[in-house]
């Protein structure tokens, strides 16, 4: 692995929270095939990781990701490398996909601008917290695409059907404040001291059941819009919690008046 990737996409893990934070400032956090390798191997090792329970993916220097480096795309084609679409594409969803394969709560730290891509990365999260700065917009239209990172499905889902189709036909930004209303953003923290407070967030998130979070993230993602499927999917997950120490563990905890201490077991 070479050192400037490395600093591209740098790792830190604190309290059971493991931070991946994209860092090309010439780019605005935009997306290399490198930097897509990378982030689809520290995502496939943090689904893998007993130690990481929660994920947090954010942007440094004001912004979270502007999508496909257009700039460095460019260069590598009239340089004469590699132009298979077809292939970046596949590797684009592969992120997506290893995204979704995390088993663990995911958060999107936007702290700027998501666009294009990166927005697709921020709603493929589970959950996205901003600050006063944070921006998110399917810019695709702008220079004739369509959404490629799952947009399509994650934004209809967020904020139905018509809502989404507006903001791809418009291909604006949507500021923070609207982010909340619409349901973009789960949560908006302070500017000052942003990182900080979502890291208090999320080791408390990580604190909490994996196995619970396991299973309830598979029933939610796993349901159909059916009924029978979510009960389905609930029942399984239920019964399987039902036999875990970790169940155990949170009974005498309720019973004694203490916090528990869930091992993922």
């Amino acid at each position: 692995m070479s050192t400037a990737i490395t600093e591209q996409v740098r790792v830190h893990d604190a309290d059971n929270v493991r931070w991946i934070t994209l860092d090309r400032p010439a780019s605005r956090n935009g997306l290399t095939m490198d930097v897509v390798e990378r982030l689809i191997e520290l995502f496939d090792d943090a689904a893998t990781n007993s130690d990481v329970r929660v994920l947090v993916l954010h942007g440094a220097n004001g912004a979270f990701c502007s999508g496909l480096d257009l700039k460095a795309a460019a260069s590598l084609a009239l340089g004469g490398g590699s132009t298979d679409t077809s292939f970046g594409m596949k590797r684009f969803h592969d992120l997506v996909r290893a995204l979704q394969n995390i088993a663990k709560p995911t958060i999107a730290s936007v702290d700027g601008a998501a666009a294009g891509f990166g927005c697709d990365l921020a709603l493929g999260c589970d959950l996205r917290i901003g600050s006063a700065r944070a921006r998110l917009g399917e810019r695709f239209v702008r220079i004739g695409l369509m959404p490629d990172g799952g947009g399509t499905y994650f934004l209809p889902r967020l904020v139905g059907r018509a809502k989404a189709l507006e903001l791809i036909y418009e291909g604006r930004m949507v500021e923070s404040e609207e982010a909340v209303q619409l349901g973009l953003l789960n949560k908006l923290f302070d500017s000052e001291g942003f990182e900080a407070a979502v890291q208090t967030y999320a080791a408390g998130l990580a604190k909490g059941p994996p196995l619970s979070y396991a299973a309830s993230k598979r029933a939610v993602l796993g349901a159909d819009g059916t009924l029978e499927t979510s009960l389905r999917l609930e029942a399984e997950g239920q019964l399987q919690l039902l036999n875990t120490a970790d169940f155990m563990e949170g009974v005498q905890a309720f019973l004694t008046k203490r916090p528990p201490n869930f091992i993922g077991q």
